[in-house]
């Protein structure tokens, strides 16, 4: 269990949302953040959701079908949550 799972508990948003901040220099897809996260398709559509309307992550369609998802660093709420996820894994362990 990481430090975020220690306060917050384990849920399929902050686990796509800590996946976005780990892979934060290189957008991604929907089947990729399953894969590496081991949650369903449907459950990272899901919960992304929510983050791309607090604007916290970006959505951008390549192709008719195809999106890919970052953080969206250009706002201030994003960088707050980047700078407590990295000091909360500096002080719990």
């Amino acid at each position: 269990m990481d430090s975020m799972e220690k306060i917050f508990g384990k849920t399929a948003q902050m686990t796509v949302l800590k996946n976005l901040i780990e892979n934060q220099d290189e957008p991604t897809y929907l089947s990729g953040i399953a894969e590496e996260t081991g949650l369903s398709h449907s459950s990272v559509s899901r919960v992304i959701t929510p983050l791309i309307l607090s604007g916290v992550v970006r959505e951008k369609p390549l192709g008719k079908q195809i999106r890919t998802f970052q953080l969206n660093t250009e706002i201030e709420a994003t960088n707050v949550i980047i700078d407590f996820y990295n000091k909360i894994n500096q002080i719990i362990d």
